[in-house]
């Protein structure tokens, strides 16, 4: 049974027994300050759990996309070397949120395995929580199973959401793999750590809430979390021993094999590479298809690190270019069944994976260079262990798994410093936990979810109002609720209905005023911190407002109108950044305020001059053709099958809204917009900058404030043009011939420069000491940089010969020292090891190449301590 049976099939059978079929959720969790990624089933679900939601249904069936990269049971360096390690993985499962319990889980997922999938019963052994002796005698009673099929344990048997909150025991299902899969120990039995016994469902019976104290309090609503990993299933179902061996991972191997032209099987180190890049190709292709990408922090950082894993397995193999893209467009399409969605990002997918290859074929080769470069200064000093710092830089900034560096210094007899890397991966760990911020969203405030609970609703009339009248429903002051709120008092205030939008999708949160018959208020912000939920945080200025009061809420319609501009205008700039530089071109971002608009986007390079002018172009003709701006409601699946453009990973109802300008640009939205494109009357781009790997971001504005910003360089052109006397109309030509002539001036002066280096190096020369019988030339120089050090040994290196130079001069408060070896004494003396003892004197630190180093410090008082030390340090290196 392949692998797309077995989940068409689980889904089915749930179906059939009352549960409502729910789509994968992004691998970049919602609304959870506490997950890098979703990692299991219930993610999607657990404000369900929680009690915080309530949905349609009561019985819910899923086949989740899930990925664990690092943790206690899944360390990125076993992916690949065993049979169940994975960095991309799908869980089934079934839910119940108050719904059936115990009897009902536990036959569903008996019938399950045995009937529609007809494992065999003999083959099967149960676990339960220690004292868990409801579920024991259920699976003894109702499902027949003997007891001593059914284990107790304590520590693997019982889950909770956190320190607080929802939890309770856990009822597992293993498969017999057989006496000849495992570690052979006569006393092997389940709960070993081989893998004879494999765990293939696990049933979460959520019945307590566990208190601050510990103390455990039955919930009034037991609830049912349970997961089957699919690839588990697929193993037993197809006879394997391996999860790589089914036929999910097999169809990519087969793949490899053939890009390499190289059979699985063959050769053992080949395998492990084959079956790194199956995985690794899995989850590069769904963690960029939702929206994830490369960089060097928090979830973009993971991304990284699995990539390059898998590129330089892909070297391993022997491929030289490019090769990732190729497998992850090959995973999406042969998955293509279950997740359709992430498919048609192929071509975006394509476009990150190779983009990133194309950086790390260089990156890998600086990575080599400094690795060889270590290995022969060990070599020259006669140590054999590579320092903590060098493995870690490898690491962090070249992508080279420890075990990479290890095999490559392993034929030298070189052994890694490995307590020295752990420091650093420490500090590494401690700096990130310090700034993640997990999902990036605020965790809803609990005070927002009791209010929906208890039935507050805000009616939203400001899509076609900028003026309405409502009652007030709820005030919240320091975070508690309130009947009343007093002149001078800052207060958030809920009504029934408001004409003010909340703050979402990158737009900004109206501005206005609220009055009653007793109260004034100003209106600070309008947030939205739930999709039925507007606050208004508003100032008291005269009156007090009251629960229950009739009130008349006013948006600032001047500011709004701004927005909306903007707003309009970003829907246009996506279109035209699509049509001038390529369909890869996605949002991943965005900012809109009355004064400009900012827009992050997909793109893999920096947006040239001339491809912005058009853009610029692009945008301003479809505002002189004056389209009509459309709003419409639709069925997600009628607005996807449109073509209207979504965020990715983007959570969107059933029903959503639809933004069409004319045939020109279509988009689900959900924010305020100009009635046509003509309202907008002038668009401008003010800059373009990168901001991450594979992102880039456009700043611009429209209307009155993109006239004035035109006005405004009009003046300085003016301006400009006086200070170098010429006309606005020539100006160009005119600055031309001013930086010609300072070229020219410069040049003479670099060859004055040269001149006077030359006469200088002339008397420092006689300066020459003998070391050892080496030359030594350890002299100051006139205030100078570390680039004017270079250029002035050069000279002095000509005019010494054989031998060794150290130069250090002091500028703006810094020092500045070069060591220069000549060719044939680096066998004796390397620059690199001369400078540092050296540089340590003036509080510094430095490196380099045997024959060249530099080295910068503090201490400039300290400068004469170091040229009388520098005999010294040379003799003790020759010594």
């Amino acid at each position: 049974m392949s692998g797309n049976e077995i989940r068409a099939r689980f889904i089915q059978y749930f179906k059939d027994r009352g549960h409502t079929p729910v789509s994968s959720s992004s691998l970049v969790p919602h609304n959870d300050p506490t997950l890098l990624f979703t990692n299991a089933g219930m993610n999607q679900f657990k404000d369900c759990f929680l009690g915080d939601e309530k949905r349609a249904y009561s019985r819910a069936v899923t086949s989740q996309k899930c990925v664990r990269a690092g943790g206690k049971h899944n360390d990125l360096e076993n992916v690949g070397r065993t049979a169940r390690h994975h960095t991309f993985f799908e869980m089934l499962g079934n839910f119940s949120f108050g719904d059936y319990f115990k009897k009902e889980a536990i036959a569903y997922a008996w019938k399950f395995l045995t009937e529609e999938m007809e494992l065999d019963k003999d083959r099967l052994y149960v676990s339960v929580y220690t004292d868990d002796d409801e579920a024991a005698n259920i699976w003894h009673h109702q499902e027949g199973i003997p007891r001593e099929r059914i284990f107790r344990f304590e520590e693997d048997n019982f889950w909770s959401m956190g320190d607080t909150g929802p939890c309770g025991p856990c009822s597992e299902i293993f498969y017999d793999n057989g006496p000849e899969v495992g570690c052979g120990s006569p006393t092997c039995t389940v709960g070993c750590d081989c893998d004879r016994y494999m765990e293939i469902w696990n049933n979460v019976f959520m019945q307590f809430d566990r208190q601050p104290d510990g103390t455990l309090i039955p919930l009034p609503n037991p609830a049912v979390d349970t997961g089957m990993g699919l690839e588990r299933l697929a193993t037993v179902m197809q006879g394997v021993q391996s999860n790589y061996d089914t036929d999910l991972f097999r169809i990519i191997i087969s793949y490899i094999e053939e890009l390499a032209h190289k059979t699985y099987g063959d050769n053992e180190e080949d395998d492990v590479s084959m079956r790194v890049m199956a995985d690794h190709s899995r989850a590069t292709a769904y963690l960029i298809a939702d929206g994830v990408l490369p960089s060097n922090e928090g979830r973009g950082y993971v991304l990284r690190r699995i990539m390059r894993r898998a590129m330089r397995h892909a070297k391993m193999l022997g491929f030289e270019n490019p090769i990732l893209f190729k497998t992850a467009i090959y995973v999406l399409d042969s998955m293509a069944v279950a997740y359709p969605e992430e498919a048609k990002r192929k071509d975006f997918v394509a476009k990150v994976v190779q983009n990133e290859e194309e950086r790390f074929i260089q990156t890998l080769g600086n990575g080599l260079r400094i690795l060889q470069d270590e290995i022969a200064q060990l070599s020259a000093a006669k140590q054999s262990i590579i320092p903590g710092e060098i493995v870690f830089k490898l690491y962090d900034t070249y992508g080279f798994p420890v075990d990479l560096t290890a095999d490559i210094v392993e034929k030298d007899g070189y052994t890694l410093d490995e307590e020295g890397f752990a420091a650093c991966m420490e500090a590494q760990r401690a700096k990130a936990r310090k700034h993640w911020k997990g999902s990036g969203e605020e965790a809803v405030s609990t005070i927002y979810k009791q209010l929906v609970d208890q039935g507050i609703r805000t009616q939203f009339s400001g899509y076609s109002k900028l003026e309405d009248q409502g009652e007030i429903l709820s005030l919240i002051h320091q975070g508690e609720v309130v009947n009343e709120s007093a002149c001078g008092e800052t207060v958030e205030v809920i009504s029934s209905t408001t004409p003010c939008y909340g703050e979402s999708g990158g737009q900004v949160g109206d501005t206005g005023e609220i009055s009653t018959p007793e109260a004034t208020l100003r209106i600070i912000e309008t947030r939205k911190p739930l999709p039925e939920l507007y606050v208004h945080r508003c100032e008291v200025v005269t009156g007090a407002i009251k629960t229950g009061d009739k009130a008349t809420i006013k948006v600032n319609a001047e500011r709004r109108q701004q927005i909306v501009l903007n707003h309009t205008a970003t829907h246009l700039l996506q279109a035209a950044l699509q049509n001038q530089l390529g369909q890869h071109v996605k949002q991943a971002g965005s900012l809109v305020t009355p004064e400009r608009l900012r827009f992050d986007f997909t793109h893999f390079s920096p947006v040239s001059v001339e491809e912005l002018q058009k853009v610029e172009d692009e945008v301003n003709q479809q505002i002189r053709a004056n389209a009509q701006v459309e709003s419409r409601e639709m069925s997600a699946t009628a607005a996807q099958e449109a073509g209207a453009m979504a965020l990715f990973g983007e959570k969107y109802g059933d029903v959503v809204r639809v933004i069409n300008v004319g045939n020109y640009s279509m988009e689900l939205c959900g924010g305020t917009h100009a009635s046509a494109a003509g309202d907008i009357g002038l668009f401008r781009i003010l800059s373009e900058s990168g901001i991450a790997a594979g992102v880039r971001r456009i700043e611009a504005t429209t209307g009155a404030t993109a006239l004035a910003q035109v006005q405004q360089q009009q003046q300085s052109l003016h301006r400009i043009a006086e200070l170098v006397k010429s006309d606005p109309q020539k100006l160009e030509l005119r600055v031309q011939k001013l930086l010609e002539q300072q070229k020219e001036m410069e040049k003479e002066i670099e060859q004055l420069h040269a001149k006077a280096n030359a006469d200088r190096s002339g008397e420092l020369i006689n300066k020459v000491q003998q070391v050892e019988g080496l030359k030594l030339l350890a002299v100051k120089i006139p205030e100078t940089d570390g680039k004017g050090l270079r250029e002035f040994s050069d000279q002095l290196r000509e005019k010494l010969g054989s031998g060794i130079l150290v130069l250090v001069s002091a500028a703006a408060g810094k020092v500045s020292l070069l060591v220069a070896v000549s060719k044939d004494l680096i066998g004796q003396v390397k620059a690199g090891d001369l400078i540092k003892p050296l540089a340590e004197i003036v509080g510094g630190r430095g490196g380099g190449r045997p024959e060249l180093a530099q080295a910068g410090g503090s201490e400039t008082d300290k400068i004469e301590m170091l040229l009388q030390a520098a005999p010294e340090q040379l003799k003790k290196m020759l010594g």
